[in-house]
């Protein structure tokens, strides 16, 4: 069972790989959190683009030789293969740490496993600590290996066509891969933030087929897309395979005229969270009957 300084670490390794968001695609976001003997956090790290360091690795460099006999806490069970860096269950091996938590177990995991390579080195392992939190960030990237193309957002404000620049929408492009703008351009979420031949940006426009802009995407290497604005033709292009939708609605008087459903959460999809934000309300919706967070 996990002690809750190690509870404490797997929140804060989640919380640390959220920083990856919108750039390690095709990669996984994912954070670490190096304990020492004691319990003690003494390194962290996330990844953040294909081609660079690992979370683990980084998360190591931070701690040094204070892992040695410690724990690392990471959520997604570590890489089991030699790609562009070797693999991160080598890496904690070699640091001699005691003990691994994984919230996530890796499906691209390859031979045997991450996790079972490091039982087999005498490390105790545990899986699956605060699994359903870590969904949160890894949640997407786990949609777009199971279906084979990327997991799409269509964020508009209700009564208004045009997309917005404050901090709230700006925040919201920089956690996606590509971002459709209303006026049909394509671009990185972050500009230049992903690895090098690991990426490219889809030339526009998407066309009228629907199999053919999903593959365009696809190809791109994304794993999240964002689409923008209630007139976006890519939303009606993409409209089967939306899986979330934020909605924002202007804020209300306490006493005013109700909303037209059609004005409200699209069919098919269900409510999962409302906040005040600004001087919206933002709405939160999930495609129904779908199985990733």
């Amino acid at each position: 069972m996990a002690t809750p300084n190690e509870l404490a670490a797997m929140r804060r390794a989640i919380a640390i790989s959220a920083q990856g968001l919108g750039t390690t695609s095709p990669n996984p976001p994912v954070g670490c959190v190096i304990l020492d003997r004691d319990g003690v956090p003494v390194g962290e790290g996330y990844h953040l683009r294909k081609g660079d360091h690992h979370a683990e690795v980084n998360a190591l460099t931070a701690a040094g030789e204070r892992a040695e006999g410690g724990t690392a806490v990471v959520t997604l069970e570590p890489c089991n293969h030699h790609g562009r860096t070797p693999p991160c269950r080598q890496a904690l091996i070699d640091a001699k740490v005691s003990r691994v938590l994984m919230a996530v177990m890796d499906p691209t995991s390859r031979g045997e496993g991450g996790a079972a390579v490091l039982e087999h080195a005498g490390i105790e392992v545990e899986r699956g600590v605060l699994e359903q939190e870590a969904l949160l960030v890894l949640g997407p990237w786990l949609h777009s290996l199971r279906t084979g193309r990327p997991h799409i957002t269509w964020a508009y404000t209700l009564g208004a066509d045009e997309d917005h620049d404050d901090q709230t929408v700006n925040d919201l492009r920089r956690a996606h891969d590509l971002v459709i703008r209303g006026d049909g351009a394509i671009e990185e979420g972050v500009p230049g933030g992903h690895g090098e031949d690991s990426f490219r940006v889809p030339i526009p426009p998407l066309g009228d087929d629907p199999a053919n802009a999903l593959h365009a995407l696809t190809e791109a290497g994304a794993r999240t897309v964002l689409i923008e604005g209630s007139s976006n033709e890519a939303a009606r292009l993409l409209a089967d395979v939306v899986d979330r939708v934020i909605l924002d609605v202007p804020g209300l008087p306490p006493s005013s005229v109700p909303m037209p459903a059609s004005e409200s959460v699209p069919s098919g999809f269900r409510l999962v969270d409302a906040t005040a934000s600004g001087l919206h309300v933002r709405l939160i919706a999930k495609r129904a009957g779908d199985r990733d967070r």
